[in-house]
């Protein structure tokens, strides 16, 4: 379980920090956010293994956050909610959530549905190599060729990369960025994003004012464009 990471989108701060610990305790780094617009974003940087969302999160409820996130993640997914006539537990699973919780419940039988889910199978992507035009961008191996010729990244600088280009002209902010690559060494300067950002626009070939790839969303972070 090293390394496994766990979103949890709880807007109930007592329910955020008993299911923080008890993640915790099953060997997951957690990452917690409150509403379900945030979940989806952050589940589309951060690719969680596992995520609890409560069912009746604000600005966008649990169901819809996980009907948007199976559109491009394949992490296991429990929703925790009401139930009083079958119709709610009915609608998050046609949402694609591999659990429903009724509540109220406990932490020791979450714990033991966790388990349960981990010891499904998950079907493996077919390919990791993403080709935008002359740039390859081999998710497995961390390799990046232009035009065939191999382009030397930094772990920070092909993180970035990656993490851009799994969502192509869709935008991604620096708070994104530095949740999902930096997390908690995040130096406290967001400067830092546009720093390597930099370097990856001049290893591209691209700079600012020319870009091919990776396009800045003044104000906001950065967009990938496959073009």
């Amino acid at each position: 379980m090293s390394g496994a990471r766990a979103l949890l989108a709880d807007h109930s701060p007592e329910t955020a920090v008993a299911c923080t610990r008890m993640l915790t305790d099953e060997g997951y780094a957690v990452i917690a956010t409150r509403q379900g617009g945030s979940a989806v974003e952050v589940a589309r940087v951060n690719e969680p293994e596992l995520l609890l969302l409560n069912a009746d999160l604000p600005d966008v409820s649990g169901v819809e956050a996980c009907r948007r996130i199976r559109s491009f993640s394949e992490a296991y997914v429990i929703l925790i909610g009401p139930d009083s006539d079958g119709s709610d537990r009915i609608e998050g699973f046609s949402a694609g959530a591999d659990d429903y919780l009724v509540r109220p419940y406990s932490l020791a039988e979450l714990a033991l549905r966790i388990r349960a889910l981990r010891r499904r199978l998950r079907p493996v992507p077919t390919s990791r190599v993403r080709s935008y035009g002359s740039l390859q961008i081999d998710t497995g191996a961390r390799e990046v060729t232009r035009d065939g010729v191999p382009v030397a990244l930094t772990k920070i600088e092909f993180d970035l990369l990656e993490t851009l280009s799994r969502v192509p002209h869709q935008t991604v902010s620096r708070d994104e960025l530095l949740t999902g690559i930096w997390g908690s060494r995040w130096p406290g300067d967001d400067h830092v994003v546009d720093v390597h950002v930099g370097n990856l626009r001049r290893k591209l070939g691209e700079t600012a004012s020319a870009a091919r790839h990776v396009h800045t969303v003044r104000g906001v972070g950065y967009r990938f464009e496959a073009a």
